[in-house]
């Protein structure tokens, strides 16, 4: 079968599908996975096909069909960076699908326009979501804030946010059904039909943060987690190994695509904070170009989350979902600096779960009140055996087989 993913937006949007793509690639498909340029490297050492997609992420907006920027606080309109990026990702998408395919899986981002590829290619699909946006009483939008409304006022809040997202895919799809021949049908009667019609979607994070939802209609299933593809050889570099074999565990530092052109800032508070914690650090640059110079830290680019995380002693991430879980995964305890969009969701499930420390927000991100916590997720114990114990739940989970599973068997 001749598969297409396609998702869109940041790396953290996009690294866990090469992972979902090799699962599928393993089980007899040909597969290729559409994303933004800057990700073709990423999808071609998967061993998947590569499809670019023009719309560029760093100037657009974060996963899970929700405006999030890349950089800091206050950064301009979310919802305008939102609506410039899904301009451009129509097109995109439509010039991905013309090679054609048997089965199109788009993530959260980009399903509000695949629907309408599906429905012109004559094709079945599937979402592969990694957020839950579907509205639930259980807990409000992931996109707004962690208060619970109620279940009456989260579940209004949901469908209030679902037609947010209509309104901003709206001329997009507009013109993409112009283009591929359809006739007009307005984003939200497109998006009603696909849920009459109880459209499927398997949500790739685990259970332990996010059980199913009570009040979600058929369909909707919480897989667990897929993650993104790591070479079976790979290997740390050396000036890596070397650093964390020339002492304690050193405290990963890193912000992913979020605070874009406050690297200099962030440096310079990481670097403090660090001291002040009395520890090492690893510090990832990111989209923000974060480094951090010292003598007990060491500044790295991209590295798989997978191969680094676990030799850790705490882990200072944003709390976007794809970290959050690879945090989780690694059985290290998490610091979770939240900036934007579902982050704060994360955050605060992390926290509730004994796994983090309690969210420091972005905007209030201080080296004294850092090094603190960093203290704290280092010292004190619980922390550290809350993550092991769901590291333990989490390697006994596989998303990705759930989805070849449900391919396999014609959805």
């Amino acid at each position: 079968m001749k598969i297409l993913v396609m998702a869109a937006g940041s790396h953290g949007d996009v690294a866990p599908y090469t992972g979902l793509g090799a699962r599928l690639r393993a089980a007899g498909h040909e597969v290729a996975l559409a994303a933004p340029e800057t990700f073709g490297g990423l999808v071609t050492e998967s061993g998947l096909e590569f499809r670019p997609l023009c719309a560029d992420p760093r100037g657009g907006t974060g996963g899970a069909g929700r405006p999030g920027g890349t950089g800091g606080p206050g950064g301009g309109s979310l919802l305008g960076r939102a609506a410039a990026f899904i301009d451009r990702l129509g097109d995109g998408l439509a010039d991905a699908a013309a090679p054609g395919a048997d089965l199109l899986l788009p993530s959260a981002t980009t399903a509000p326009l695949g629907w309408h590829l599906a429905e012109a290619m004559d094709v079945p699909s599937l979402g592969v979501y990694v957020q839950p946006t579907l509205p639930t009483g259980e807990f409000p939008p992931v996109v707004g804030g962690t208060r619970s409304l109620g279940r009456w006022g989260n579940r209004a809040a949901g469908a209030v946010g679902q037609r947010v997202v209509d309104r901003l895919h709206a001329d997009a799809a507009r013109r993409l059904r112009v283009r591929l021949g359809l006739p007009p049908l307005a984003q939200g009667a497109r998006r009603r039909a696909r849920e009459r019609e109880n459209w499927r979607v398997l949500h790739g994070f685990s259970p332990l943060l996010v059980p199913r939802p009570a009040d979600w209609r058929s369909g909707l299933e919480v897989v667990g987690p897929w993650w993104p593809y790591v070479a079976p050889d790979y290997r740390l570099p050396a000036e890596v190994e070397d650093f964390l074999q020339a002492g304690p565990a050193p405290v990963f530092v890193g912000f992913g695509s979020m605070a874009g052109g406050e690297g200099e800032r962030l440096g310079a508070l990481v670097a403090e904070a660090l001291r002040r914690a009395g520890v090492r650090g690893v510090v990832q640059a990111g989209w923000a170009g974060l480094a951090a110079a010292g003598d007990d830290v060491l500044g790295v680019g991209e590295i798989p989350h997978a191969r680094l995380f676990p030799r850790m002693a705490a882990v200072v991430h944003h709390a976007g979902a794809g970290t959050s879980a690879a945090a989780l995964r690694a059985g290290v305890p998490g610091v979770p600096v939240p900036v934007a969009a579902d982050q704060p969701f994360w955050a605060a499930r992390l926290a509730r779960l004994g796994a983090a420390t309690d969210p420091l927000p972005f905007r209030e991100l201080t080296a004294e009140r850092l090094a603190e916590r960093v203290r704290r997720a280092v010292a004190e114990p619980a922390f550290r055996i809350r993550a092991e114990t769901a590291a333990g739940e989490l390697g006994r989970q596989d998303g990705a087989a759930r989805v070849a599973e449900v391919v396999a068997g014609g959805m």
